[in-house]
């Protein structure tokens, strides 16, 4: 089948080598050194999902039209990225792969001729260098459109896709968005101070902030009558817990995430979008906290300070010690 994948960062380039590796005819998207480097010795990929080089064709828009397509840039450049492909999209499947709430909202917007659903990527994967993906934590990825059953289009992708790595069309396809947005809260911290996910897990203080995050977001969603998706161990009866739970107890959440991201420092995608020196999708993430907080009458004030210590580091290119996260966030949590 020939498949196309937009942007073969980190959760673009294993979705598209492992495509690779089962026989699918593959070709990406991609920008200068990553490239480059694609076209000189082929994505190449390590870690959980084993090791494979993909020699597939890449250039910066797709050049032939595919049957099937995957969107895996960042959530702030997907617009473009879709806008850049829409005459090889229009009138096939296209998926999704983003964090956030609004990506799958964009695509069908721009996309009215094609069938558009939604993708959670729940493994965990690095873009190390130009040319080289690994995969550090593996997991599902889920497949569907809106809040009741999977549409046919997503149940046909789930089944190609599952062929190359764990994927299954689900129900209420928006609740498992908001669940994705809650295990997105441990990416903040590392992209605030540099550590991995699970060294800010481990550090007390800033787990505090961590959960501190979780249960306003989590809140935020009620707010907003969602009703929650069940992956990662995480579903609504377990969230409307955390919302309610005092923090000591609701803790257990992130220690959960923690375990289950394994030994492999994890350093979360917005970490790595600073050390790459690029924006990141942080205003798709704890910023979408904080719009869908405003949307609903209320306030999401650590979620709201989080997103702007995220963009500080950003702007002045220094993460702050541990110390310094507890001093700035600590009128929020008391």
């Amino acid at each position: 089948m020939r498949i196309g994948v937009i942007g073969a960062g980190a959760i673009g380039g294993t979705i598209a080598a492992l495509l690779d590796r089962v026989g699918h005819l593959v070709e990406v998207t991609a920008r200068g050194e990553q490239l480059a480097a694609i076209r000189d010795g082929g994505l190449r990929l390590d870690g959980g999902c084993g090791s494979h080089t993909a020699r597939i064709a890449a250039a910066e828009t797709l050049q032939t039209r595919p049957e099937l397509a995957f969107v895996t840039t960042k959530a702030q450049d997907a617009p473009a990225a879709i806008r850049a492909n829409a005459a090889v999209l229009d009138g096939i499947t296209v998926v999704v792969v983003q964090n956030g709430l609004a990506g799958l909202r964009e695509a069908e917007q721009l996309l009215p001729g094609s069938d558009c659903v939604g993708a959670l990527a729940l493994y965990a994967a690095s873009y190390l260098s130009p040319g080289l993906v690994s995969v550090t934590t593996t997991a599902n990825t889920y497949l569907g459109a809106g809040d009741g059953p999977p549409p046919q289009a997503a149940v046909d992708a789930a089944r190609i896709l599952d062929a190359a790595m764990p994927a299954f069309a689900i129900d209420n396809f928006t609740g498992a968005q908001w669940t994705k947005l809650m295990v997105n809260q441990i990416n903040a911290l590392p992209a605030i101070t540099g550590l991995s996910a699970q060294q800010v897990l481990g550090d007390r203080r800033l787990r505090a902030v961590v959960t501190a995050s979780l249960q306003e977001a989590t809140r935020v969603g009620y707010a907003r009558g969602v009703r929650y998706g069940s992956i990662q161990g995480l579903d609504d009866r377990i969230l409307r817990v955390v919302a309610r739970a005092p923090r000591w107890a609701a803790q257990a959440v992130p220690l959960l995430m923690k375990r289950r991201m394994g030994s492999t420092p994890n350093p979360g995608s917005t970490l790595q979008s600073i050390r790459r020196g690029q924006l990141t999708e942080i205003d798709y993430l704890n910023g979408a906290v904080v719009d869908e907080a405003r949307t609903a009458g209320i306030e999401a004030p650590v979620n709201a300070a989080i997103t702007a210590l995220v963009h500080e580091v950003e702007r002045t290119g220094t993460f702050l010690s541990p110390d310094q996260v507890h001093e700035r966030m600590r009128p929020l949590l008391a």
